[in-house]
């Protein structure tokens, strides 16, 4: 039987899931890795001059799927996204490929779902203020995730060391979601009264002080992908019930790295990963006093399985799948 190979652009991959199908795509993928019977290794970094290359595998028996995504962070590429990925995917019986996927585009989508299941579980469920440090890309998928699981909220703070970037930024959350969207002059500005707090930014040193942050609060820790990378202030973690996604990962690449190889905290101060909370084998948020923090790095199994579903849905109309490329990969 001839077999094909898909090529799927990432014209051909927006649209096909909403926010809310990534969100509810990610939410089981963290279940999946709480479960255990998931094969994903860590993260592998390729170092360049001004920028890095990751490699990410994961195997999900239950779905019967292989996949690995190859993503690339070059933060300042002024042509090119500071982002971009293919997400692979196999069929684990014979190792054929299936599918090359484009990944930026997923890659955004998951990352921000990420932070929507987070803010599910272990915001409070009366938050009405976010803020947001960073104003990038992942800035606005976090918006639009958040939204879909505490759609009241109804105000928005945004800092950016580019003014410009965080002007457009309250101008686009203000048009698109109907909500009232500020600049703010700085951190300590954005943050003050906030119950969500969301860091998105490639810094190497912490941009949010203990200080500045109030009892209540939830906190996404996006920013930190890689050895080295820090945004929040240490004092802010031993303040906090912190919540990770994966420990290996996490201790490596995540917000928890530098302070744990400076024995600032331990392993043991580490609550426990998301994919526990979701499966019951550890409590979320424990009270509407505490704060919470989700470092979030990224898992393979995020990328595997959204492809994974855009692949299905495609190929099931006939329309769509007619259009897309596809070679004989043996040919």
């Amino acid at each position: 039987m001839k077999r094909f190979t898909y090529i799927i652009k990432r014209s051909e991959v927006e649209g096909v899931l909403s926010m809310p199908d990534y969100v509810g795509i990610i939410e089981e993928a963290f279940r999946l890795t709480g479960r255990g019977g998931v094969e994903m290794p860590p993260k592998i970094y390729l170092s360049f001059p001004r920028g890095d290359l990751r490699c990410m595998p994961a195997y999900i028996p239950s779905l019967n799927i292989a996949g690995m995504k190859n993503v690339n962070v070059h933060p300042g590429n002024k042509d090119l996204p500071a982002v971009m990925g293919t997400i692979s995917l196999f069929d684990p019986e014979t190792g054929y490929p299936l599918a090359i996927i484009d990944g930026t585009h997923i890659t955004n989508m998951r990352t921000g779902a990420a932070g929507g299941v987070a803010v599910k579980y272990l915001a409070r469920e009366d938050a009405r203020t976010a803020a947001f440090i960073g104003a990038g890309t992942q800035a606005r998928s976090q918006l639009a995730a958040i939204l879909s699981v505490r759609p009241r909220l109804s105000r928005v703070a945004v800092f950016d060391l580019d003014g410009e970037k965080a002007g457009d930024y309250a101008t686009w959350a203000n048009k698109k979601f109907k909500v009232e969207a500020v600049q703010a002059e700085s951190v300590s500005a954005a943050v003050k009264g906030a119950d969500i707090i969301v860091t998105t930014t490639p810094s190497r040193g912490p941009v949010l002080f203990s200080g500045d942050v109030r009892d209540g609060v939830h906190i996404n820790a996006v920013g930190a992908d890689a050895k080295g990378k820090q945004e929040l202030d240490p004092e802010i973690l031993k303040r906090a019930r912190v919540v990770i996604d994966n420990r290996e990962q996490a201790s490596k690449s995540g917000e928890i790295n530098v302070p744990l190889s400076r024995g600032i905290i331990r392993t043991e101060d580490i609550h426990g990963t998301i994919g526990e909370i979701l499966t019951g084998q550890k409590p979320g948020r424990q009270s509407p006093g505490e704060i919470t923090v989700f470092d979030s790095t990224g898992l393979a199994i995020q990328d595997v399985t959204s492809a994974l579903e855009i692949y299905k849905r495609l190929l099931a109309d006939p329309e769509r799948e007619k259009k897309l490329e596809k070679i004989d990969f043996l040919s």
